[in-house]
């Protein structure tokens, strides 16, 4: 009997149906990247001062300029580095009592301002920015900064939680049901999180829609690659994921249409509520079916896919079977991916690139948001450059293969951010391609690794291999925000140092994996333990051979 694969060739394995799923699809990527990276804007961090209680009413009544405002009443402001006190402490003056003039208002006070007492700013903040982002409107700022980081980790443990348990749900009830659910409650949580009156119940719908939003991302992926034949299935892959930099283009011109944080919130979280309307424009896996034993449903899909297609379906292939027959069943355990050295050596090395990839890939972005130039064209530019990595990935994995690309690209992002600590900030333009060429080259990176962790793994544990290996991307994304924003408060330059050092050491961990170009995938632990090393023992093999004929002949 035939599989779905074997009918796809006859009733196309990419025409009409499986173009249109694909665009309908690859709009659930688009609008995933707010929730990925959408605290570049939501929690943008403008320059702030201590709120302090007279200031406005004496700067109105000296006539005071901002800058005279500014250079009279904030500590340190000339104080190179300085920031902690010029953002978080204020004099303790009364600045309504009579007795302090226009000129030098402090003179009258100390003959020095810098031995005046210091305090916390106990009245809030006053923030240099036109626009509302949950930093100035809830002041996670000083001493409440961490609650920026851990607003971006929240939504990165949903990410983790929600990706652990999504191949189980969508296996046991299906991918149509599974996907409209995540899209419901993902567009629900976010326009609940929009018009949150607290950051505590901001915090949870954003940790629910990490729950859910990365996992309605997964199904698509999923559905899409089912739908398509065998040869197509690795390019609407990497497509799919381009998709995602659309989303963030289009992120870039809403973020600087709207620069307050809860329309920009409802903007990009509305349209999600559209994709509900899936549940009449997609089918079920056909695929899935097969596996639950519901051919005749399967069958029926398959007929809507061929009768899309204009393409007739044979009477010969009005029977299906699964697409790997069953044999002898293994039980996968989480020791295989340790057991033997090869398997080992390739767990713990797609482990730590994945977690590299995340952490460069989200961290490069967050660090943007803090450089101090053009936010919105820096994050256009940096986007831009994206679309390139997807391109090169398919020109060169079937030409050059796949280690040397991947390993060059994750070398290339770790030199960027290693060249972009020595570049002054008066080359602002060299700064901001280097800083492309980063990311561009961790954009690369991170597709690899979501191609080549499948080719590493025997089939029986390679499900268990991708997802255990690809759960340190979102512990990666935990831990960014705290590694990004902590250590800026250190020096701002300190984050990319890091960046350096984990991406070129990445890229130096990838030249100890095999090659996977040309080869099938394989089915045992043997096979994979022999990756490196079967060429060699051919040509040594052969070379014993023809010195025992040559014995005879002398």
């Amino acid at each position: 009997m035939p599989t779905v694969d074997d009918i796809l060739e006859h009733i196309g394995d990419f025409h009409f149906f499986q173009k249109q799923t694909f665009f309908l699809l690859s709009l659930l990527s688009v609008t995933f990247a707010p929730i990925y990276v959408g605290i570049v804007f939501l929690g943008f961090t403008p320059d702030h001062r201590c709120q302090s209680p007279g200031v406005a009413e004496l700067s109105q009544r000296c006539g005071w300029s901002q800058d005279e405002e500014l250079n009279y009443t904030v500590p340190s402001l000339g104080a190179e580095g300085d920031v902690f006190t010029r953002q978080c402490r204020r004099y303790e003056v009364d600045w309504n009592q009579s007795a302090l003039g226009c000129v030098d208002p402090l003179a009258g006070l100390t003959t020095n301002s810098s031995h005046l007492p210091l305090g916390p700013c106990r009245h809030g903040w006053v923030y240099d920015s036109p626009g509302s982002s949950i930093v100035t409107e809830f002041n996670l700022v000083c001493s409440n900064a961490w609650m920026l980081d851990l607003f971006q980790s929240a939504v990165n443990v949903g990410f983790f939680i929600g990706s652990m348990g999504i191949g189980y749900i969508a296996d046991r009830f299906g991918r149509k049901l599974c996907l409209l659910i995540t899209i419901l409650i993902n567009a629900t949580s976010g326009v609940l999180m929009a018009i949150s009156p607290t950051y505590t119940w901001m915090l949870i719908f954003r940790l629910i829609q990490g729950l859910v939003s990365k996992a309605g991302w997964v199904i698509g992926y999923i559905l899409i690659t089912e739908f398509v034949g065998l040869s197509y299935r690795r390019t609407v892959g990497i497509l799919y994921q381009a998709a995602f930099t659309v989303g963030l283009l289009l992120l870039t011109g809403v973020a600087y249409a709207l620069p307050h944080w809860r329309w920009l919130q409802f903007t990009v979280t509305l349209p999600n509520f559209c994709f509900l309307l899936y549940y009449w424009c997609l089918p079920e896996s056909p695929r899935w079916l097969i596996t639950q034993n519901k051919n005749a449903k399967a069958m029926k899909i398959i007929k809507h896919i061929a009768k899309k297609n204009g393409k007739p379906l044979p009477a010969s292939l009005q029977s299906l079977r699964p697409d790997q027959e069953g044999g002898e069943k293994l039980n996968p355990s989480f020791l295989d991916l340790v057991r033997t050295p090869q398997i080992r050596k390739h767990t713990l090395i797609l482990m730590y690139n994945w977690f590299t990839s995340s952490v460069l890939y989200q961290g490069l972005i967050m660090h943007m948001g803090l450089a101090g130039g053009d936010i919105y064209l820096d994050f256009f530019y940096s986007a831009l450059v994206e679309f390139p990595a997807a391109f090169i990935i398919i020109l060169t994995i079937d030409r050059i293969g796949r280690r040397y690309p991947w390993a060059g690209s994750n070398m290339v992002a770790g030199a960027a951010c290693l060249a972009s600590v020595f570049i002054p900030d008066d080359l602002q333009w060299l700064k901001v391609a280097v800083a492309c060429l980063g990311r561009m080259g961790i954009t690369l990176a991170y597709e690899m690794v979501c191609l080549v962790n499948t080719e590493l793994y025997p089939t029986f544990i390679r499900n268990l291999g991708v997802l255990v290996c690809s759960s340190m991307c979102d512990i990666g994304g935990i831990l960014t925000p705290f590694l990004v924003y902590r250590l800026t408060d250190v020096w701002h330059e300190l984050p990319l140092m890091v960046f350096a050092v984990v991406g070129l050491i990445a890229g130096g961990l990838v030249l100890l994996l095999p090659e996977t170009k040309g080869k099938t995938l394989p089915e045992t632990i043997e096979e994979v333990e022999n990756m490196q090393r079967p060429r060699k023992s051919k040509e040594k093999m052969i070379y014993l051979q023809v010195k025992k004929l040559d014995i005879p002949l002398s």
